[in-house]
């Protein structure tokens, strides 16, 4: 394994913890390259945010180890929650319902390395073969004739 342990975090972020762990879970034990690649099309607000550290964790492993960034690997990647903001909500007959604004920290380590990948999703269109060929070959259930079958063993 490699010795080379690269850190970086965030702390403070202003999206719940909830939120950022479904972004961080898209890119855990993934390259570097493949993890930016997947935020850069991750329709969430907290993926510019994971982006950015990654990016930071990159930074750190070319100028301070002095890694190529190429080999890089998501070793581990982590959200905590972070200090929450009481609020206050106004609502009707003059009162105020409490609310919190919650807040993240997200922790990186990076591995230099192959490690095991990720592999890829399936692409929509070998879906869409495969269920075709499940069509063609008809439905899963059992047909009368298999019942028939079954009847006559017992």
């Amino acid at each position: 394994m490699a010795d080379n342990i690269i850190k970086a975090s965030v702390a403070g972020l202003q999206f719940t913890p909830r939120k950022v762990g479904e972004v961080v879970a898209l890119v855990r034990g993934r390259t570097v390259e493949d993890a930016l690649v997947i935020l850069s099309y991750t329709q969430r607000r907290a993926a510019k945010a994971v982006s950015k550290l990654i990016n930071s964790a990159k930074a750190n492993a070319v100028n301070n180890h002095g890694l190529k960034p190429e080999g890089l690997m998501i070793n581990t990647i982590s959200v905590t929650s972070g200090p929450r903001l009481k609020r206050y909500r106004p609502v009707s007959r003059g009162m105020a319902h409490p609310f919190q604004k919650r807040t993240s920290h997200v922790y990186i380590t990076l591995t230099e390395g192959i490690g095991v990948d990720k592999p890829a999703k399936v692409i929509a269109s070998e879906t869409k073969q495969s269920s075709a060929a499940k069509t063609k070959s008809g439905s899963p259930r059992r047909t009368s004739s298999a019942r028939d079958d079954k009847k006559g063993e017992k």
